[in-house]
């Protein structure tokens, strides 16, 4: 590369070394915001046309090289071209691209009264509108499949033991499982859906290095058509500002995060010792030793993704730790961080919900053990505070007969109920000692009862559907 190829290159009286250029360069990274800088360059035209900067036949002649390169984009030859050349980032490449399409006057004037500052803020915030929009809408289809699944068991009666510390607690309504599994994604849609807002708010394009330009931009009509409300208020902030990207990464790890907790349950539910799950063979993978094996890979390799992104989050904040108001070169790191992160976020997002549905749940065998391990304990000592006995009370009571009763190998039956009804001198004491029983006694709002799952499933639906209107 010669000086004359930098867009910087005339104030320097030789040409950088090839390897620290090299080590410079962020081509790698920002080849994905390709179409989005092209977006924001027919922005910054508008702005030189409207400020009376060129002529109108030089706009139309950027404008359709801009095209013909968001042509090139998406066919693959553009990557090529700037891959074939030593460029430090997708805006020089673009740049040298048009250029090559238009007069010399033309493609000259593209970058006049813009900084690679402003240029990069915007770009951005365009992947940041695009990419959120994305996020949300892989969310809601998420959550949209497990309030269906939800409606489907629910119909079914169909129970599961729901677990804490993995150890067998109280009987649930599977609905009501899969009803819980779909508020995260249903939150996570709406951070991404705050992160589209704002990244449609203040357009730095305009801002220049960091004081804004002596040029004429009509940063009104850049802002316009690229569809921000206004054009940003300090140049100086706009620069370095990457609030709204950095939020959009920690929407795609909060929601990567979610997916990677049922990701758990799924990979243990898979096993023969639960066998409540098991994905088909579209979707499952198998040992290059063992025969037999069926492995749930998406389910652990979005579990693993929750983790490499929380880790791609704190280093992107990192970055921005400590450095001065305005553009500095660490922030291209925050900009890799945030794009390789978003990318692999949503690229486990869209892979759980592929898995997802080639997942079958064996209701039946969920339902057989709903009640192992004395889940209906906490509704018997429930029946004795109703009763008038003092939760310690209940508690203890409860508690001797649960251990009676697993020395004895049995479950808690009518004899309990006559010895606790006779100990706490309570006539006919009865209380739960099945599932559905269980599930039907529960009488607190967003509980486990059948009414109360309904309420929930059809107030989760209307969620789903307001976020869906707002995204438009």
């Amino acid at each position: 590369m010669t000086l004359t190829d930098l867009q910087w290159g005339g104030r320097f009286a030789s040409a950088p070394e090839p390897q620290l250029l090299a080590f410079g360069s962020s081509l790698g990274d920002d080849l994905i915001l390709a179409a989005f800088d092209v977006q924001c360059s027919h922005g910054h035209v508008i702005a030189l046309e409207r400020g009376g900067l060129i002529v109108a036949a030089d706009a139309a002649a950027l404008h359709a090289a801009l095209d013909r390169v968001a042509g090139e984009i998406v066919d693959g030859t553009f990557a090529a071209f700037a891959q074939g050349g030593a460029f430090e980032d997708v805006h020089g490449a673009i740049d040298a691209r048009v250029r090559e399409l238009v007069p010399a006057h033309a493609g000259e004037s593209l970058h006049a009264g813009r900084s690679r500052n402003d240029q990069v803020a915007t770009t951005l915030l365009l992947y940041a509108r695009e990419r959120a929009d994305r996020g949300a809408r892989l969310s809601l289809a998420i959550a949209n499949a497990f309030l269906e699944r939800a409606s489907s068991s629910l119909e079914r009666g169909s129970l599961l033991a729901a677990t804490t510390h993995w150890q067998p607690a109280q009987p649930v309504l599977f609905g009501f499982w899969l009803t819980a599994a779909a508020q995260p994604f249903i939150r996570a849609a709406g951070r991404f859906a705050r992160v589209k807002l704002d990244a449609s708010a203040f357009c730095p394009l305009g801002s220049s290095a960091l004081a804004g330009s002596s040029l004429a931009l009509d940063r009104d009509a850049a802002a316009r058509a690229l569809g921000f409300t206004a054009p940003s208020r300090n140049a100086l902030d706009s620069v370095g500002d990457r609030d709204v990207a950095m939020d959009l990464l920690s929407a795609v790890t909060r929601a990567t995060v979610a997916a990677s907790r049922p990701s758990e349950e799924f990979v243990i539910w898979s096993t023969p010792a639960f066998g409540y799950a098991q994905l088909d063979d579209s979707a499952a993978t198998g040992s290059s030793l063992m025969p037999q094996k069926k492995n749930p890979d998406p389910f652990e390799l979005v579990r693993a993704a929750g983790a490499r992104l929380i880790g791609a989050l704190g280093g992107a904040l990192a970055t921005t730790n400590g450095i001065g108001l305005s553009y500095h070169r660490d922030l291209q790191e925050t900009k890799s961080l945030i794009v390789r992160g978003t990318e692999h976020g949503l690229a486990a997002l869209d892979a759980f919900s592929r898995a997802l549905a080639h997942l079958a749940f064996d209701e039946a065998r969920m339902t057989a053990h709903a009640t192992t391990g004395f889940t209906i304990a906490t509704d018997v000592a429930d029946a004795l505070i109703a009763r008038g006995a003092t939760a310690r009370q209940a508690h203890r009571l409860v508690g001797t007969h649960v251990l009676a009763a697993e020395q004895a190998g049995r479950a808690l039956d009518a004899s309990d109920l006559a010895a606790l009804g006779e100990t706490a001198g309570m006539d006919g004491f009865t209380a739960p000692l099945d599932g559905p029983t269980s599930v039907a006694a529960k009488r607190t709002v967003g509980s486990t009862s059948p009414t109360a799952v309904r309420d929930a499933l059809a107030a989760s639906r209307d969620d789903v559907r307001t976020l869906r209107e707002a995204l438009g």
